[in-house]
């Protein structure tokens, strides 16, 4: 398998999904659906719904139930990257090698436009309902969609991270951040995946598993780059964590041992995804990749 050359072909397909359910520029709110789209059409890798689609592959899905959700939980994460980035927040310029979207909207607009996209997100996976009306595993994999993304899930880490900043934070703590921050969308990405391919109870809890796994390496792993990468590679500020004040698997244990936690949690992702019967390549390789990435 010729990796980097399916993925970009399987990003491609991803992007056209995604385009496919992005809002008309038009109307007195214009301005806003502007912003949402500037933030959506910023490049990035397209991950969360790459994981979503080849998890729903590996469990022999076809339908087009799943093209909404993928558009959904491109949003709901570009939605939190508008929200990071804003003064009360990181207070980043930039993201993926361009202007923020508050830099270059304003703050009030930014806050709106992710305010916009969480919504909108819920009103694209939505559609799904109308898709197949008679499927229960729809509703079953929106529940599980937003849970991940809201106080339970991703919103819940992000509020203990912005009210722990500057504070000591214990390994217990630091682990529940990222368990819900960045952990949980990679966990709804992957479920729902499975949810709508009809998996199994059982495999679905494996794939949680394995999602959150991915999820702790992925943030550890963005951890390290913060600290030894740079601008031009990452598209976005280095040091940001430190500026900020926040406590890291690196201010926490170090560059050394935080790399060896990135190898650990790693192959406990892979083993426990080898263990299945079910097999797809090219999610192994992503999931690989995604963890050892260096920007």
């Amino acid at each position: 398998m010729n990796f980097e050359k399916e993925m970009k072909e399987k990003v491609k397909e991803v992007q056209a999904v995604i385009d496919s359910y992005l809002p008309e520029e038009s109307g007195f709110q214009r301005t806003l659906l502007e912003a949402m789209n500037y933030s959506m059409t910023a490049g990035g890798k397209r991950l969360r719904p790459l994981m979503m689609l080849e998890t729903y592959r590996l469990f022999g899905g076809t339908s087009g139930v799943i093209r909404p959700f993928l558009a959904a939980i491109e949003m709901i994460h570009t939605h939190s990257l508008i929200h990071d980035d804003l003064p009360a927040m990181d207070n980043d310029e930039y993201r993926r090698g361009r202007k923020t979207t508050h830099v270059v909207y304003g703050e009030a607009m930014g806050i709106l436009a992710g305010d916009g996209l969480l919504n909108f997100a819920y009103e694209t996976a939505a559609r799904a309902f109308e898709m197949e009306p008679d499927n229960k595993n729809v509703g079953k994999a929106f529940r599980v969609l937003t849970s991940k993304t809201g106080i339970y899930g991703m919103i819940g880490g992000q509020s203990v991270d912005v009210e722990m900043a500057g504070q000591p934070l214990s390994a217990e703590k630091l682990d529940f951040i990222y368990r819900l921050k960045t952990s949980a969308l990679i966990e709804g990405a992957m479920m729902t995946g499975a949810i709508l391919a009809g998996a199994s109870d059982e495999k679905i809890d494996k794939i949680q598993q394995i999602a959150q796994k991915v999820g702790i390496a992925f943030q550890i792993q963005d951890d390290i780059l913060d600290m030894t990468s740079s601008m031009a590679v990452l598209g976005k500020p280095i040091n940001s964590d430190e500026k900020n004040h926040k406590t890291t698997y690196v201010t926490l244990y170090g560059l050394e041992d935080s790399r060896k936690k990135v190898e650990g949690i790693s192959r406990e992702a892979i083993a426990l995804l080898d263990s299945l019967e079910e097999k797809n390549e090219f999610l192994r390789a992503l999931i690989l990749s995604l963890i050892y990435r260096e920007k």
